[in-house]
């Protein structure tokens, strides 16, 4: 996606981030500065970005749900753009994924799961306009829209929702014991279906959030010369 946005602005410069160090390696081999001039990969933590007035827009797809605490996010992303500079953030909100979350609590409060399950701190962010309102204003970012969207997330069959399962909800397994994760998931995936039949054709629906979030820094005020 950043090498998408970096062909869309040939006369500009575009810097990717991420936390893990692994991702950027394999960003970097990805897509070179040979091949993308215009385009680089920085390891940093969301939470404490170390940009300073560098960026005319600052843009976050379905990333930031994995941060707890958003004050310092927002924060970073204000001191990262340029007077008059704007982000556009996309991220799992408030209520996302709510019966999938159901389900494996269901399935981790079973008898043949507590034994080897321990206890699971909420582990995304998941939030709303209110307080996401009020945490731009204290960064000093002018809110544009800040809005929950429905989603419709289709799979195609029980199989392809169980991967999704197994990439996206990693925390809610990460403590069965390897041998049981797949025994572990189709019992999820089942609980699941108990609310959320399959379609005609097979394929399994999931009402899905999105907090979808547009600011923008206020441009500096001009000194009138006397």
């Amino acid at each position: 996606m950043t090498a998408e946005i970096a062909g869309l602005a040939p006369s500009g410069k575009v810097v990717g981030v991420d936390k893990s160090g692994e991702m950027i390696a394999f960003a970097r081999g990805r897509f070179s500065e040979a091949e993308f001039s215009n385009l680089s990969f920085q390891q940093a933590d969301a939470a404490a970005l170390p940009f300073v007035a560098e960026f005319d827009v600052i843009f976050s797809n379905a990333a930031l749900h994995w941060v707890r605490g958003h004050r310092p996010v927002l924060a970073g992303i204000a001191r990262g753009l340029k007077s008059g500079g704007r982000c556009v953030l996309q991220m799992g909100g408030r209520g996302n994924g709510a019966d999938v979350i159901r389900a494996f609590d269901g399935c981790r409060a079973h008898p043949r799961w507590r034994a080897v399950t321990a206890d699971l701190e909420f582990p995304y962010g998941f939030y709303g306009p209110q307080e996401y309102r009020e945490w731009l204003a204290e960064a000093g970012l002018s809110a544009d829209e800040v809005k929950l969207i429905g989603k419709d997330m289709v799979h195609d069959t029980r199989e392809t929702f169980v991967g999704w399962l197994r990439t996206a909800w990693m925390p809610y397994y990460a403590d069965v014991p390897k041998d049981g994760v797949d025994e572990f998931l189709q019992e999820v995936s089942g609980k699941f279906l108990e609310i959320h039949p399959q379609d005609e054709l097979g394929r399994v629906h999931v009402p899905m959030v999105r907090l979808q979030v547009m600011a923008h820094r206020e441009p500096a005020q001009k000194t009138r010369e006397s």
